[in-house]
């Protein structure tokens, strides 16, 4: 075979593979398609040098990895705000209207399976990145090149991010159950899991053997020139990837609504697992001009499918104490199987709920649980009590340390800073995704540090040393070393993420980013006046962190100092919009987001909404009604040229 004949036949196993894996309608047998697949193996053997890359033998894995490296992704990937019935999707749809009156909806499946982000360049997958924290998440390249779904090139030479659910079919999800146990291996909760669980391998070859499969369901990074997601994602199918068993494009409400009740009344005939159905804006104007709330994008819902309802029994209430001393009630429940997942616990929020519904252990009651949402009580099974039940008492001590409790109505709160559960519960925000995301310390690792008396402090983690974990139970060598690297990676975190990591009362992500960006490095000298002057802060805010500035500073600066957070204060350059609110619409040359950090580094306010109290509107192609009103109103507008040739 010479390398042209080589080349011919990588095409035409590429055919066979995309008609196997994609198309579901296989145009070779399997023993053909072995026959040509092991003589294509044979010349890359001994011809290493002129091996393909995207040759289907990559496929195969193999490779054994030590660990997977954090990964940035080019845009952000966000959550979805999740809608429970019809009235919070016309709530919705409400909200998008009142921006423009008439739009297009996108509806598709929503796969129950593990995110992924696929970043190609000049036609080559380049990257395969987890979800993680919708900025950063693991490389799991080599492992998603072992998906026959996922092509190693495409017919684009520009950078693009296709976002995706890896799923794997129930049928294929019991195969591999029924194989780990006849090995006695731990049996996969549901086909989530064992997507997730199947893309973490070390070994490629132990993912190349599950049947995963990828779904496209958007796009991140892109420099495509289509004007709705519709004829994006066209696009993107036509590359060959799959398409959902179904998708509609309409303007009309009455569509959605029965593509729902369709999806609800075949998900069993459907291959995937769902939970439920995307409802999107096509209009990608119209989604730039909705933007985003701190989580969600505005331009889409999750319409979660109803949760399904289980009988069983309240067996006692157990205490959680949270890191700010708030004391939770938990119901523990005889264990019961909810689609896969076995609930043993559920919320019961706190104890005026219990006393509202007249909650009492040994009540029957039904519990439902409903996508990631977590298991709720919703209805007492009063009928079936037999006197036996025990009204339960609301506590006056601490469960954990047994100091009085401050009873304060809904809320019952621990007032002791020294508390264990505050200070282990601390110390896992301190460490969790939206903080300091240090791989591999969860929350069972930093309970056993602190139990052994090895981490006492936050400060203390960053003189762990491998001896202290090698002394621990369940470290060897590499668990502890990777640990320790990842500790070590946290320093030099932004600062938004360090205070928002020191859990501070009232102060989230976005108030954590609004003080990093006004004080920088010095927040910590911040007065009541300067924070109470910051856009969104309230008394209580403003109140909760001079309190924590008063009590922890010294402690804080220490810690500081050992971290070392990168400030990202913003620059302010003086400008024609320096103190002026803009407003913008339509689409750019730039994306919203750099069209914001943009005018906010010239020292302008961008608002979302357009008033008499704007300054400026500034508009792009297909701008929306916001340009409408400032007409209407009378507020001055400006093209992106015009703003350009402002600015030189």
């Amino acid at each position: 075979m010479n390398f042209q004949e080589y080349s011919e036949k990588i095409e035409i196993l590429k055919a066979w593979a995309k008609a196997y894996y994609v198309d579901d309608a296989p145009i070779a047998s399997d023993e053909e398609y072995d026959r040509l697949y092991h003589e294509i193996l044979a010349f890359e053997k001994e011809n290493p040098l002129f091996a393909d890359e995207s040759s289907p033998t990559k496929r195969v894995g193999g490779m054994v990895l030590e660990g997977f490296n954090k990964a940035s992704h080019k845009a952000r990937m966000w959550s979805m705000e999740d809608v429970f019935d019809e009235h919070d999707l016309d709530a919705w749809i409400e909200r998008v209207k009142k921006v423009k009156e008439n739009f297009t909806f996108y509806c598709e499946p929503k796969f129950d399976g593990a995110s992924m982000n696929l970043i190609y360049d000049k036609g080559v997958l380049q990257q395969a990145i987890t979800r993680g924290d919708g900025s950063i998440g693991e490389d799991v390249t080599q492992n998603v090149k072992t998906i026959g779904s996922i092509p190693l090139q495409i017919a684009y030479e520009g950078l693009i991010e296709i976002r995706g659910e890896v799923v794997i079919k129930k049928a294929d999800f019991e195969c591999l159950n029924e194989e780990r146990l006849h090995t006695n291996e731990p049996l996969f909760a549901n086909p989530r899991n064992a997507a997730a669980g199947s893309l973490r391998q070390l070994d490629t070859s132990v993912t190349a053997k599950r049947k995963l499969m990828f779904y496209p369901w958007g796009i991140g990074e892109n420099q495509l020139v289509q004007t709705r997601l519709s004829e994006k994602m066209r696009f993107v199918y036509d590359l060959g990837f799959l398409q959902p068993p179904r998708i509609v494009v309409t303007q009309n409400v009455e569509d959605v609504h029965m593509l729902y009740h369709e999806l609800i009344e075949t998900r069993d005939a459907i291959e995937m697992m769902m939970d439920g159905m995307v409802v999107k804006v096509d209009e990608i104007a119209l989604q730039e001009e909705l933007g985003y709330t701190v989580k969600y994008p505005k331009w889409m819902v999750a319409f979660k499918f109803p949760a399904i309802e289980k009988v069983t029994k309240l067996r006692a209430i157990t205490l959680q104490v949270g890191r700010t001393g708030v004391v939770t009630p938990v119901a523990e429940v005889e264990a019961v199987n909810i689609e896969g997942v076995v609930v043993e616990r559920a919320t019961l929020h706190n104890f005026d709920e219990i006393e509202r519904k007249d909650i009492r252990i040994g009540d029957s009651v039904i519990i439902i649980r409903s996508g990631d949402v977590i298991p709720k009580i919703i209805k007492v099974l009063v009928e079936r009590r037999d006197g036996t039940e025990v009204i339960p008492k609301r506590p006056l001590v601490c469960p954990v340390c047994g100091g009085e409790l401050l009873d304060e109505g809904a809320l019952i709160k621990c007032q002791n800073l020294s508390c264990d559960a505050r200070v282990v519960g601390a110390m896992i925000h301190f460490a969790s995704k939206k903080a300091l995301n240090i791989d591999g310390l969860g929350d069972k690792i930093i309970e056993q540090l602190y139990a052994q008396k090895v981490v006492l402090h936050v400060k203390d983690l960053y003189t762990l040393s491998l001896e202290q974990l090698l002394a621990l139970e369940g470290f060897k060598v590499k668990k502890a070393q990777n640990l320790l690297d990842a500790i070590a990676q946290s320093k030099g975190v932004a600062l938004e993420k360090f205070i928002n990591a020191l859990g501070i009362e009232h102060i989230g992500e976005v108030a954590a980013k609004k003080i990093a960006r006004t004080f920088g490095l010095e927040w910590l000298e911040a007065t009541h006046e300067q924070i109470i002057g910051l856009e969104g802060f309230g008394e209580e805010m403003a109140k909760s962190l001079v309190e924590f500035i008063h009590v922890n500073a010294v402690e804080t600066k220490e810690l500081m100092g050992i971290i070392a957070p990168v400030a990202s204060k913003l620059e302010i350059t003086e400008s024609v919009f320096t103190g002026k609110t803009v407003v913008l619409t339509g689409s750019m040359s730039k994306s919203r987001d750099e069209m914001k950090a943009m005018l906010e580094s010239l020292g302008a306010k961008v608002s979302g909404s357009v008033s008499k109290k704007t300054d400026f509107v500034i508009f792009g192609e297909e701008a929306g009604s916001k340009l409408d009103k400032a007409l209407e109103l009378g507020v001055k507008t400006l093209s992106e040229a015009e703003v350009n040739e402002m600015l030189i």
